[in-house]
């Protein structure tokens, strides 16, 4: 199709994630296509790198998922245009000109159920929370790397939640960092004595004010509404968080690291898109500040194909993901 059109030329190609982020940086191309289902790392965190790394590059993605939710995501992440490979035989050229000319397209067979909302949304979320995450900046460190931390783990037991915690929380006070911690009633004694138990000091880090234990439940009374989460008062309470945590005891230069179960009763209650939308605004902030993340998931909370699509959109949300 591309050899039809000889004002298009391919300038380069890449098999996986990591190398198309780095080929976006190298070649800053006008027009990435991008497929979601890619090795090591998916096409949407992909996308969201290099947005960073290739600004003015315009990212079509042409993938076989056709699921309404992963198209949304995929145009949050920084696509201009979705077409479904299946209908690329008449719908890509048609997609091509239209990114490159700065609009945005979507298959056919999704258009009426994405095209009104995402439009409406993403000029709010993006205007919106760039500006919130401005007017931060005064009081946290800048994020100077072109990546972020931002780790999911999904645990069938309490041995393997107690060994991502301590792998993470370990790292975090080895390296002079400070820990923020949420966890729910049931397990808050695996933040502690469990920790304890693993050869982490955590008396010593919590007397010193590098390791503060937070309960979830109060966490999530202080930004969530009826509709979800409201992304001013998360986004704020995230940067009080970090500023105390950073101020306690003179450790201003430290990085902060936060882990816990903040999203596990919100997808026991059901508000799955909640969960989405907190992590959407944690890797905004992460994005723009240094913080390092742990999700912690259970493995199990539902059962059936739309539990499997609410798991690919948390994992997609992620820069890594561990799971038993």
């Amino acid at each position: 199709m591309f050899r039809s059109r000889p004002e298009l030329r391919i300038v380069g190609e890449a098999s996986d994630g990591p190398t198309a982020v780095q080929k976006a940086q190298e070649l800053q191309p006008d027009l990435i296509l991008l497929d979601i289902r890619l090795p090591i790392l998916n096409g949407i965190e992909a996308a969201r790198r290099i947005r960073s790394l290739a600004p003015d590059s315009k990212i079509l993605f042409v993938t076989e998922n056709y699921s309404a939710d992963i198209a949304r995501e995929a145009l949050r992440s920084g696509g201009s245009g979705y077409v479904i490979k299946s209908d690329a035989g008449s719908e890509l050229l048609a997609a091509v000109d239209a990114v490159i000319l700065g609009r945005q397209f979507v298959s056919a067979r999704l258009a009426r159920q994405l095209l009104t909302s995402v439009t409406k949304t993403q000029a709010f979320d993006r205007l919106h929370i760039k500006e919130v995450l401005a007017s931060l900046s005064p009081r946290l460190p800048r994020n100077r790397s072109t990546t972020r931390h931002h780790e999911g783990l999904f645990y069938s037991d309490d041995a393997f939640l107690l060994d991502g915690l301590s792998r993470f929380v370990g790292a975090a006070l080895s390296a002079g960092g400070v820990v923020v911690a949420l966890a729910t009633k049931p397990h808050r004694p695996s933040f502690v004595e469990g920790l304890q138990g693993r050869g982490i000091d955590v008396s010593a880090a919590m007397k010193g004010g590098r390791y503060t234990l937070l309960d979830v439940d109060d966490a999530l009374s202080t930004f969530m509404t009826d509709d979800g989460p409201d992304p001013v008062r998360y986004l704020e309470g995230l940067a009080d968080l970090l500023d105390a945590a950073r101020r306690a005891e003179g450790l201003e230069h430290s990085r902060v690291a936060v882990c816990g179960e903040l999203a596990a009763p919100l997808l026991v209650r059901g508000a799955a898109e909640a969960v989405i939308q907190i992590e959407q605004l944690s890797n905004e902030f992460a994005n723009e500040y240094e913080i390092d993340i742990l999700c912690m998931y259970p493995a199990h909370w539902s059962h059936g194909e739309e539990a499997d699509q609410i798991f690919h959109r948390i994992c997609a949300e992620h820069s890594t993901v561990s799971s038993q």
